[in-house]
């Protein structure tokens, strides 16, 4: 179990994150919607609250339930295609100051056993909540301009891209081995992360670089559909930052579905790598316990990465962080799509305190994704971290990188 201060440290960090992004939306707006496929805002406020409720309190640690009709309404979060949309309204929610209390009163009475909370509980909620700090970004972006409060982040006047010069280099991996996944008692990771295993792999070739918006808008320009951040004015072509909207910076990597990302791919002859192939090019033949391209002490240092910023950066931007092959940010400034549909690896179980945490999504409709995002927490971003998203959800910051064979 970790020392009692450096457990309360990181639930205060993460519950930090979760709160300073409800922080910036002014109050009547929290139950808005700004996206169609998931709950109203307010519901993730007495959600990552709730959700520590429920794993921490079903540990006989002598805690007794308080407010049980709220343990059941914020417990869980929705994934619905877009064919099937919440239809739920503002009125059919309790007040904010009720569900503001409801955390406060959880956060006291889970302080009050921090010293008693199993490891692997504590970690889940850790990681639970630091997701939610990522894919709150991803609705608070989709809010306008005055539906923030206060003085917002500097990063409303992010840099520009003059030219989307970036060189369209293709790097050869060798045949080799990709080596996913984790050996169990490796120390925690989520259900579908387990199973170590090696997949062979012949040569093949892979992009230095994510495809930038640069690249992508010539996709556009002859008739592929546009992702979901850009938006035009006039003749011009402009990107909608997490704070305002700028002309589009050519030289960051676009964000896209993975629909998107396959149109663009057979667009150019090539294909989307598998995550077996987004290893190797990432880690190469590294030890497979390693947890990032270049070692634990620089990886803060090496990425856009780990809240660094709310928007992305150029794609040539963090030299410092490219592979051992020379592939440039394999972690950070956008998710990576694979081809690959969300599956278990050999021998996989799920954890009993969360059943269903994977499996549900074992269903031909959610693809993997590897890497890592501006919005990622440093921890998330290790090698044997899988994330997944439906085919065509436009809100991930997913960019993706093209490969082919030898």
């Amino acid at each position: 179990m970790p020392l009692l201060n450096d457990l309360r440290e990181r639930f205060a960090e993460a519950r930090l994150r979760t709160d300073e992004l409800f922080e910036l939306v002014r109050p009547d707006s929290l139950f808005d919607r700004p996206v169609p496929e998931r709950h109203r805002l307010n519901f993730y406020v007495g959600h990552v609250d709730a959700f520590d409720w429920n794993m921490i309190s079903a540990c006989d640690l002598g805690l007794k339930p308080f407010n049980a009709d709220f343990d059941s309404l914020f417990a869980f979060g929705i994934d619905p295609d877009s064919t099937a949309l919440p239809s739920d309204q503002p009125s059919d929610w309790p007040g904010l100051w009720h569900t503001f209390d409801y955390c406060r009163r959880v956060r006291e009475k889970l302080d009050s056993v921090m010293d008693d909370i199993p490891e692997d509980i504590a970690e889940t909620c850790i990681e639970h909540r630091l997701m939610h700090a990522e894919t709150l970004c991803y609705m608070l972006h989709n809010l306008a301009p005055e539906q923030l409060l206060g003085e917002l982040p500097r990063a409303l006047y992010a840099p520009v891209a003059e030219s989307g010069a970036v060189a369209r280099q293709w790097i050869r991996i060798p045949a080799g081995e990709a080596r996913l996944g984790r050996a169990k008692g490796s120390g925690f990771g989520w259900d579908n992360e387990f199973g170590e295993h090696t997949v062979t792999l012949p040569d093949f070739s892979v992009r230095k670089y994510k495809v930038t918006n640069g690249e992508y808008l010539a996709f556009v320009n002859e008739g592929g559909s546009h992702p979901h951040y850009w938006g035009r004015q006039g003749q011009d072509w402009m990107l909608r930052t997490m704070f305002g909207e700028i002309p589009l910076p050519l030289d960051w990597p676009v964000y896209v579905t993975h629909a998107q990302a396959i149109a663009f791919a057979e667009y150019t002859g090539a294909a989307l790598p598998s995550e077996a192939q987004w290893d190797r090019s990432a880690y190469g033949d590294g030890d497979p316990s390693q947890r990032f391209p270049w070692g634990d002490a620089r990886a803060a240092q090496c990425a856009n990465l780990d809240f660094r910023s709310w928007d992305p950066c150029s794609v040539t931007a963090t030299p410092a962080g490219d592979s051992a092959f020379g592939v440039s940010q394999p972690l950070g400034n956008g998710w990576e799509w694979t081809c690959d549909e969300l599956r278990p690896f050999p021998g996989f179980e799920e954890h009993r305190f969360y059943p269903g945490y994977s499996s549900n999504f074992f269903d031909d409709e959610h693809f993997v994704l590897k890497g890592g995002s501006h919005r990622t927490a440093l921890r998330l971003a290790r090698r044997s971290f899988r994330n997944w998203f439906r085919q065509d959800y436009p809100y991930v910051y997913a960019t993706f990188r093209l490969v082919h064979d030898e």
